[in-house]
């Protein structure tokens, strides 16, 4: 249906443009200033406010921006920021527990852009750079801009594009406001709903003769969510048939506090100087109940099984009740000043600071079925909706059946991870500007930004054993290594789901607290996880705006460059075999980047706009693949020989197989992502900002990119020695050398699309359509870039969507408004949170998520400019799934999250 979906679009955006082109030159100038008249007599608000807001700011940009703009104080167009960005041209978002969080910018993940709050960059709380968008409440931003070209004066850019979130400036506001809006939220999935509520205000105001400005808004988010998950853990075997799988059902606290403060003061023409502060407190609970299980890889298929249809004997499940939290602080805070030294001269100056911090818990216990019992059967049914129905021969949401304990078989009764993020940034930027009078530039900036930014990562990992059952059987065991679930922890066992009626669901936070002891656990792969990055970029930049004419035709743009001087470093430690902390590490590079940029824009008659951008991007690399950890190890029974790919044998002088050292580890010495891009746009815009309609074209041509490469070591250039490892001459390698595997720069490698977008209030067409209105655009991006190196020459980019496509149909009139949205992305590489808390790749199937949104906002009487507001997000109940080689017939993971419907009311005087 994809294709479909298409060229059905494709079809709806030329059919648009050409409507427009004909309404252009149908109408003879006389009617086309009639009918501008009319239209500018009418006050425009809400939906079409923002929209038009949006479009002016793209149009009078220098560069190639997308805008979004609040439809009033304290009211974006969507729920969340990442909702509004996700519709953008070439845009789109990656959900997390049915919430759009990451955004991809032109077929890159979110640790290729920036993010910048009032133009200063900003931290993140997840292991890497990509910032989570729904840490930033949508109530408290007054505008969003896309940068998708170079700009030199943009500080902090990325590859993929520059995100700057701004919130409201009070004197250029130049009024009093308040505005209030509540609302409750239900999410439902199957018959199962979860209830919520959300409540911001707003409040501007200026002083003193208008010299003082200050605006305050505040924002609290209590979203309780559900899920219901499909997982495949082991694949399919040789014949496709059912390996084994994972059944949860998911249950999430969501509560969010958002604090936005500005102070603006301009005594005079002078000087002007803003101080604003931004604070998020974001806390999320999770109590995850299923159970996971083996099936042909640990059951015993029955005669007569099909891939469709497998009967299974022998199966052993483990019961899990987990609980996963994250407790998030992120603050931000800056005071930027502006004055005037003379008639041509301005300076500015601005401080400022962002920190993050990040608790986050994964608590692990497992039951089973009570060893005296026999095992279980299992029959499963492929669904097309993409997930098998499962019929167990047991009850499990039957208490009396089941035991804690290590029902696996994997040496502990439960596992806890705990994880600690710091990333701290401060910023000094100085700027200074001369204008000019007349010529081929307007002015000339130049200056410096120094940021200084340390990100930290810390985990603190254990076993958990059954307090009860250590040291021999006691009475609360049964058989001396599982106990019954005490009555008091029992909790929900619903979840019917997948063919499953009932998982039983105990308390599990409680559980660990009063049942359980922990075993500490030091690895390599634990020690890996603590790592600590420093960066110092110093950036000097100069950049002359561009404001003429060549010939008849005015243009606009700037032509400048960066210096980027970054100083990077980091500290970690290097392990044997999980052999504890092992010993420090501490490593990095220094290194300068020169960043030229050309945008220029020019505007041809009858409303065209031309646009042309060059320049170069970086993105830096990864904080973990900057690292400083490595481990080592010896390599025993591989299937190959690390060092020459050759079968591994037996060592005839030993008899034993032949041994070889193993390293892992990051690169404190990475340079980062860099490519040459160029971008082209066509604009044609229609009642001076009311409607456009876009081509765009982008390329970008990597010079160096980032991949884990497998090299050689040798064992006595590292700091491990023969105290660490078995001096049994049979166990230790006969080589000093060994297979380094790390991440390494690449090159070489190209991306490249074309985004198509349209946006038309529909009078402009036929003045009886006054208040309807469509926005819609379509993407299609290809890329040459192998991001796990040469040898895996078809693995896709991460982030990256073949086609994205946009619609919005929208109503807004005499106090009334409704909208439609639906935004669909192709397959893609995205990234979850994977075995050991670090994130992993994983392909998604394509998905359309359908939003619906009606109001309406009384016009007079005593509750004027009273809204109220009903919305159902993701109408259709779109799932978020993945599969196995794209092969649809075997299912790898499928999450419900379910609809949501809001209702609310806004209210401003």
């Amino acid at each position: 249906m994809q294709p479909l979906k298409r060229n059905l679009l494709s079809v709806a955006l030329a059919s648009a443009t050409l409507m427009l082109a004909n309404s252009a030159y149908a109408q003879s100038a006389d009617q086309n200033q009639t009918q501008a008249e009319d239209i500018d007599e009418i006050k425009v608000v809400g939906i079409r406010r923002s929209i038009e807001a949006s479009t002016e700011t793209k149009r009078e940009s220098t560069s190639i921006v997308e805008a979004i703009s609040a439809e009033d104080i304290g009211k974006l167009p969507d729920t969340s920021i990442a909702d509004s960005l996700a519709r953008l041209p070439g845009l789109t978002a990656q959900r997390f527990g049915g919430r759009p969080q990451e955004i991809n910018i032109r077929g890159f993940a979110g640790d290729f852009s920036t993010t910048t709050l009032n133009g200063r960059e900003q931290v993140s709380l997840g292991n890497n750079r990509g910032v989570e968008f729904d840490q930033y409440p949508s109530e408290l931003v007054s505008q969003v801009l896309v940068y998708k070209t170079p700009d030199a004066q943009l500080v902090g850019q990325g590859l993929s594009g520059t995100v700057d979130l701004k919130t409201v400036r009070p004197l250029a506001f130049g009024k009093r406001a308040f505005a209030a809006n509540v609302r409750g939220d239900m999410n439902k999935v199957g018959d199962e709903k979860e209830n919520g509520y959300r409540y911001s205000f707003s409040y501007i105001d200026q002083f003193a003769d208008n010299t003082v400005g200050i605006a305050l808004g505040y924002a609290h988010l209590n979203n309780p969510g559900q899920a219901k998950q499909f997982g495949d853990t082991w694949g399919y075997d040789g014949g496709g048939l059912f390996g084994g799988g994972k059944l949860y059902d998911l249950e999430n606290d969501n509560e969010r506090d958002g604090l936005m403060g500005v102070l603006e003061f301009r005594p005079n023409e002078n000087y002007h100087t803003v101080l604003d502060i931004f604070y998020s407190q974001f806390d999320r609970e999770e109590q995850k109940r299923g159970m996971e299980f083996a099936g042909a890889f640990g059951g015993t298929v029955q005669p007569g099984s099909t891939p469709a249809n497998t009967s299974f004997t022998n199966i052993n499940p483990v019961i899990r009740n987990d609980f996963n939290a994250t407790y998030d602080d992120l603050f931000a805070i800056g005071w930027k000043h502006e004055l005037r030294l003379s008639e041509h001269w301005t300076a500015t100056a601005d401080i400022g600071y962002s920190d993050a911090k990040r608790k986050e818990r994964i608590l692990e216990t497992y039951a089973g079925v009570d060893p005296a019992l026999a095992r279980d059967t299992l029959n499963v049914v492929f669904d097309p909706d993409g997930f098998f129905r499962h019929d167990f021969g047991y009850d499990y949401g039957d208490p009396n059946i089941l035991r804690l304990g290590d029902a696996g078989g994997w040496g502990q009764d439960g596992y806890i991870k705990d994880f600690e993020v710091n990333d701290s940034l401060s910023s000094f930027r100085l700027d200074f500007e001369r204008s000019f009078d007349d010529g081929w530039f307007s002015s000339l900036e130049f200056g410096a930004n120094l940021t200084d930014r340390t990100k930290s990562r810390a985990s603190n990992e254990a076993f958990l054993d059954l307090s009860a059952c250590l040291g021999g059987v006691s009475p609360a065991c049964t058989d001396g290594f599982s106990q019954p679930i005490p009555t008091d922890l029992r909790t929900n066992s619903a979840f019917n789901a997948y063919g499953v009626g009932s998982i039983y669901g105990y308390d599990a936070l409680r559980a660990y607290q009063t049942l359980y002891t922990r075993r500490a656990n030091a690895n390599g792969d634990i020690s890996n996880k603590n790592w600590e990055v420093n960066e110092q970029v110093t950036t000097a930049y100069v950049q002359a705006n561009i404001n003429t004419e060549i010939g008849s035709i005015p243009v606009k743009g700037n032509i400048g460059f960066q210096a980027v001087s970054v100083d990077q470093s980091s500290r970690g430690s290097e392990t044997f075999q999980g052999g504890g902390n092992g010993r420090p590490l501490e490593a990095g590079a220094a290194y300068t980047d020169f960043l030229p940029s050309l945008n220029l824009s020019f505007d041809l008659p009858w409303d065209q706009v031309v646009r042309v951008g060059a320049g170069r991007q970086v993105a830096r690399p990864r904080m973990d693949d900057l690292r400083a950890n490595n481990n080592v190890s010896i390599g025993v029974g591989l299937a190959e020989n690390p060092l020459t790919g050759a079968p591994n044998v037996i060592d005839p002088a030993t008899g034993q197989l032949t041994r070889f050292w193993m390293r892992d580890g990051g690169n404190p010495k990475l340079k980062p992502w860099e490519a040459n891009a160029y971008d082209v746009s066509y604009e044609k815009y229609f009642g001076g900002s009311k409607a456009y309609v876009s081509l765009a074209y982008f390329y970008k041509d990597l010079r160096t990119y980032i991949y884990r490469e497998q090299g050689i070591f040798d064992i006595n250039d590292t700091s491990i020695t023969p105290a660490d490892y078995p001096v049994n001459p049979l166990l230790v390698p006969p080589s000093n050398l060994g297979g380094f595997t790390r991440p390494v720069n690449g090159e070489g490698g190209t991306i490249k699309g074309f985004e198509f977008a349209v946006s038309v209030p529909l009078d402009v067409l036929w003045e009886p359509l006054l208040g309807f209105g469509i926005q819609a655009n379509y993407s299609d991006t290809k890329s040459s870039i192998q991001p796990l190196g040469p040898d895996f020459p078809d693995e896709p980019l991460p982030g990256l969507s073949k086609y994205i496509s946009n619609i919005t149909a929208y109503y807004e009139r005499f106090g009334f408004s409704a909208r439609v949205s639906q935004r669909h992305r192709s397959a893609f590489v995205g990234e979850v949170q994977g075995f050991g808390g670090d994130r992993t790749r994983r392909t998604f199937e394509g998905e359309t998520v359908t939003d619906v949104q009606l109001g309406y906002t009384f016009q007079s009487g005593p509750l004027e400019n009273l809204g109220i507001l009903l919305q159902v997000n993701n109408l259709e109940n779109e799932p978020f799934r993945s599969s196995f080689n794209g092969n649809s017939a075997q299912p790898r993971e499928y999450f419900e999250y379910g609809r949501t419907y809001l209702f609310g009311v806004n209210y401003r005087f």
